[in-house]
């Protein structure tokens, strides 16, 4: 049976006592499996690139297309899953995503040119749209709000995790496997991914999610895919015409302005602007965006620095900057008392000035250095980092009434994506700049640092935005000044 969200202005004690039915660690460890599928997914993909395209007989560069489809299912679809969420319930879409992600990874298994892959990997790309903020989503409506940060630094760790093992797991599986293999891992997983999901989820849902915003949901699609392929376009070096990049990111930006025009117009919109006027949430997604940078930049190229600047091998790199994982495991049991006892705005200033400064210390990194301490480097600033996240992924929804938490889910995670795009844009792009001023034929050692020193240099500036927020800022989810904050079950929207 689906459990309905109560009303806004509705008490905690109105909510059905038997419920949650289950563990919120066991919620979100099963979301955060769905996560960590699609995260190992997307890295161990990249690393098969190359082999991929000898099998396929086309240029390696073609392959990129693999990539960008699969960007372009999720810009589609992730600013419908919150609606969908609601007509329908978390858990049957939840699981449904599953479905669509395993029949999408069984597909590309099966492929056997090029634009099957394609097709395939748009499909599943559906399918991951759904996951990610349908199961935050499930989170914040079954999790209660005390035990919400433990439940969000579960959730966030796979996010961490998956860019980080993806690429030695891909070495060895293109090594000693067939690539076909990237894709019928996920197969067992979400099998069991869906059997659990109808053990353990909630399927929560919305009495009356109103009417579908087909305008928005139209322009936003355009704005968002367009943007997201541009973006992938121009990370890519030399590939691909400037005048074709340029275009797509023109049309998702005219899009978007229309996108804009609308949504202020509109009474439900599918990217609810008006969220924005929340300050919690807004400076969550504007501090968010900026540490994301980095985020998505980190993935992108410690393991390029590793093979070109040290010249050592895939799996070996790969074990190294395995630390970083590491110290995401860490922080899980860290994140709450250092929340209860600094609140969430001191900890999100300082803790990200830490964790971008410990990210710019790769910039450092030479052959030279002791294997141990660079270790110890992406530990701690692993550590540092997955705290943020999970502080950031938090307090967003701190003070969003509970009929806006689809949309608020749907929202979030849309920039989520974007900002994650842009971190690998924007360091390749420093990287050619690099390259072209030193004059250099390839990048070296001194490229990467400046790289990375670019792309800190961006995050650094989320801490002054994070000074914004109150002091007693999601008092309610941290206990911080003794839990004097304000459950979103009983706000007004």
């Amino acid at each position: 049976m689906a459990t309905t969200i109560p009303s806004p202005g509705a008490a905690p004690a109105d909510l059905d006592p038997a419920e949650p039915r289950h563990s919120f660690r066991t919620t979100a460890l099963i979301i955060a499996s769905a996560l960590l599928m699609e995260q190992l997914d997307a890295t161990v993909l990249a690393t098969a690139l190359p082999t991929m395209a000898r099998s396929f007989g086309v240029s390696p560069l073609h392959m990129s297309a693999a990539l960008t489809s699969y960007l372009l299912g999720l810009a589609l679809f992730i600013p419908a899953s919150g609606f969908f969420a609601d007509r329908f319930g978390a858990r049957q879409v939840f699981r449904l995503a599953i479905a669509v992600f395993t029949v999408g990874s069984i597909l590309c298994g099966q492929a056997w040119s090029l634009p099957s892959l394609v097709a395939a990997r748009f499909f599943q790309g559906i399918g991951g749209a759904m996951m990610v903020p349908v199961g935050r989503l499930v989170l914040l409506r079954t999790v209660a709000w005390k035990d919400m940060i433990s439940a969000m630094s579960w959730f966030t760790v796979p996010a961490l995790i998956g860019p980080v093992v993806g690429p030695p797991l891909g070495g060895f599986i293109v090594t000693y496997l067939s690539w076909r293999w990237i894709f019928y891992l996920n197969v067992p997983i979400g099998i069991l991914g869906i059997f659990l999901a109808t053990c353990f989820i909630e399927d929560v849902r919305e009495p009356d999610p109103g009417r579908f915003d087909l305008p928005g949901f139209l322009l936003s699609s355009v704005a968002l895919a367009s943007l997201m392929y541009g973006l992938e376009m121009s990370s890519r070096g030399g590939g691909e015409s400037g005048r074709t990049t340029a275009g797509f990111l023109g049309l998702g930006l005219a899009a978007g302005l229309l996108y804009f025009r609308h949504a202020r117009r509109a009474a439900g919109p599918i990217l609810d602007l008006r969220l924005m006027r929340i300050p919690t949430f807004r400076i969550s997604v504007v501090s968010g965006s900026l540490t994301r940078i980095t985020g998505g930049a980190l993935p992108f190229l410690l393991p390029m620095m590793m093979q070109l600047g040290f010249g050592l091998s895939a799996a070996r790199s790969g074990l190294i900057t395995f630390a970083t994982a590491a110290g995401a495991f860490l922080m899980k049991i860290a994140a709450p008392p250092i929340l209860r006892r600094f609140g969430f705005r001191d900890t999100l200033m300082w803790n990200g000035v830490i964790a971008t400064g410990f990210l710019a210390v790769c910039a450092g990194f030479r052959p030279g250095w002791p294997v141990l301490a660079i270790n110890a480097v992406l530990l701690v600033g692993g550590f540092f980092q997955s705290l943020q996240f999970t502080a950031l992924n938090t307090i967003a929804y701190a003070d969003v009434p509970q009929a806006r938490m689809s949309s608020a889910t749907s929202f979030y995670a849309t920039f989520q994506q974007l900002t994650l795009s842009l971190g690998i844009c924007l360091s390749s792009a420093a990287l050619a700049v690099s390259i072209a001023l030193s004059g250099h034929t390839g990048p070296r050692l001194s490229d990467f640092s400046w790289a990375f020193l670019a792309v800190t240099t961006v995050s650094f500036l989320a801490a002054p935005v994070c000074a914004r927020l109150p002091r007693n800022a999601g008092a309610a989810m941290s206990g911080h000044d003794g839990g004097a904050g304000v459950d979103p079950l009983v706000l007004e929207s």
